[in-house]
């Protein structure tokens, strides 16, 4: 009896087990994410506090007062710094109008104006962080694997050559050839409009970089074959000699005909 009573478990044992999983979990999750994701620490008290400012006056309408959201907007506890450069970067924030999409427009606010209100929404939660300027730099990026990588994750949406496509209820992605390296991450990074989120967990930095390099690459080169008709593949093609082909054909046959009477 006593040797079984000695092998009982402590009272405290499952306690204790729960807590090293715990430590162990938040661990590995701050290993893997601590190195992107952005926190009221990169930003002053002066930012933060500017920052909160500019948001109550243009922003807290759909968003709510502390960012909590509404029936209007979304919460934006947690979306980070990069959320809000590129939603504001871009002018797609704040709202032209409401539709199935943001548009893209001139930006309305300076570049320091965006950074106090993403170090603002930055205090409110971790959340990913505006890209160092190593993963932007395409001189660094394999355009090769970028291309693979591009294909299996993106190219449904965004066509193979990242001239965008329409998708449903009147939305639709993106042309990616104009479009910055850094949106290019922040996109990546936030999942904005219909996009998936690629976490590092999805797609490392330099996985990142490298469907950057991809992309600069494919938008730069020019067309050995002529006109690249929006570069949307055999559709557009097909509808080309559909079109102008047909057309030829029946031209050239109608002129022979009148020649031989």
């Amino acid at each position: 009896m006593k040797l079984l009573a000695a092998r009982r478990r402590h009272p405290m044992a499952l306690v204790v087990l729960l807590l090293v999983g715990l430590l162990l979990t938040g661990g590995a999750y701050s290993l893997f994410t601590g190195s992107t994701t952005a926190s009221a620490d990169e930003y002053s008290a002066a930012d933060v506090e500017a920052g909160q400012k500019l948001f109550v006056t243009n922003c807290a309408t759909c968003h709510g007062l502390n960012a909590e959201g509404s029936e209007n907007g979304p919460s934006l506890i947690g979306v980070g710094a990069a959320a809000v450069d590129f939603q504001v970067s871009t002018g797609r924030m704040p709202l032209q109008m409401h539709g199935p999409q943001a548009q893209v427009k001139q930006a309305q606010f300076s570049e320091e104006e965006i950074a106090q209100m993403a170090g603002y929404v930055a205090s409110l939660g971790p959340g990913p962080a505006v890209p160092d300027e190593e993963w932007l730099d395409t001189a660094e990026g394999d355009a090769a694997a970028g291309g693979g990588l591009f294909r299996t994750n993106c190219a449904m949406c965004h066509n193979v050559v990242g001239s965008g496509g329409a998708l449903t209820r009147g939305k639709y992605a993106p042309n990616l050839t104009e479009v910055s390296e850094k949106h290019l991450y922040e996109a990546m990074q936030t999942g904005p409009q219909n996009m998936p989120i690629f976490n590092d967990a999805n797609l490392s930095p330099e996985e990142k970089r490298d469907i950057i390099t991809y992309v600069r690459e494919v938008s730069e080169t020019p067309s050995a074959g002529g006109f690249k008709l929006g570069s949307l593949g055999p559709v557009a093609e097909g509808l080309f000699i559909w079109f102008f082909g047909l057309a030829g054909v029946v031209g050239i046959t109608m002129w022979l005909t009148a020649r031989s009477k």
